[in-house]
This record gives C-alpha cells, sequence and structure tokens, in this order.
C-alpha cells in the first residue's frame, strides 16, 4: 500500500493498520526531500536501516548522516526530522509502534 507520493514516499507492509501495534514501511527521499521544518513528536519508537542514498536525521539537537547499512533508532517524542542528502534517493526500511499514520 503506497501512503504517499512526490519527494517522499512511503510503502507500508499490509494493507490496513486495523489492530496492528506496529508499522513497517519502505521509505524513499528524493534528493534534497525532507519531512519539514518542524519536527515531528509523537508517542512510541522508531528505528529504520538505510538501503541506499545519504539520510540525515535529527533528533533533539543531534544530527547524523546515514549511508548504506547504518541504522537509527529513538523515542518518538523527541522531536525528529529526516532529510535525503546527496544526488541520488535514499531508501529506508523503517519501523514505528504504535502506528503513526
Amino acid at each position: 500500500m503506497e501512503i504517499g507520493k512526490g519527494a517522499i514516499s512511503y510503502k507500508q507492509v499490509g494493507e490496513t493498520l486495523f489492530g496492528r501495534s506496529l508499522q513497517i514501511l519502505k521509505e524513499c527521499y528524493q534528493p534534497g526531500a525532507d519531512t519539514g521544518k518542524i519536527p515531528l513528536v509523537h508517542e512510541g519508537e522508531e528505528g529504520g536501516i538505510v538501503l541506499s542514498g545519504r539520510l540525515e536525521v535529527t533528533v533533539d539537537d543531534e544530527r547524523r548522516i546515514l549511508g548504506p547499512g547504518d541504522a537509527y533508532y529513538f523515542e518518538s517524542r523527541r522531536p525528529h526530522r529526516f532529510r535525503c542528502v546527496g544526488p541520488v534517493p535514499c531508501e529506508v526500511i523503517s519501523a514505528c509502534t504504535p502506528p503513526t499514520f
């Protein structure tokens, strides 16, 4: 199931989140795409593994640039955002609990 189109797309594992406590996504960020200037904040935990490209992950005031094989994990109530850096799209497999959208 494809959740978004455009600069960032999300492909969800499974047709529906009804009755589920875990959401798994394949995310694709086009070069320069980001989740917005206002950080995301929600209950739960999330983590992911970068498959290709380079992803800047900011959590609170800590910023890291991750490449293929690198991973992240944090409590989602901490302000966070994601941005594709570099000239190629970035693909990520991520999971969050509880599902956020």
